[in-house]
């Protein structure tokens, strides 16, 4: 049976872990046009879960550093808020993903 605070520990950790590459998560999901909920949905369609909470003031935040660019749409019954990356948010984009594949690479290395 496992300890339950050596359970809670390692969760703490992954979180941590997690909220290291959730812009990266994000951003990659952004060359096409999404709004809040599309993304949500998007990205834990692709296993990383993403509440509300976190998203928007991450969008929000993103967009205030010039990453993201969007667009109110008021055409369906609600009004949504559209986000894409900006020509700078695709150029740290690349540069990112450059730097995590460099990373993963000596992780990988370390741990096998």
């Amino acid at each position: 049976m496992t300890d339950p605070t050596i359970h809670d520990q390692t969760q703490n950790l992954v979180q941590e872990l997690r909220r290291g590459v959730i812009i990266l998560a994000v951003l990659s999901q952004l060359h096409e046009e999404q709004y809040g909920y599309s993304l949500m949905k998007r990205l834990e369609e692709q296993g990383m879960q993403i509440d509300q909470g976190t998203l928007y003031p991450l969008l929000r935040r993103l967009e205030d550093q010039n990453l993201l660019q969007s667009d109110w749409r008021v055409d369906t019954s609600r009004p949504r808020r559209y986000y894409m990356l900006s020509e700078l948010g695709k150029t740290v984009l690349e540069e990112m993903t450059t730097e995590w594949s460099r990373i993963k690479t000596t992780v990988d290395n370390l741990l096998f």
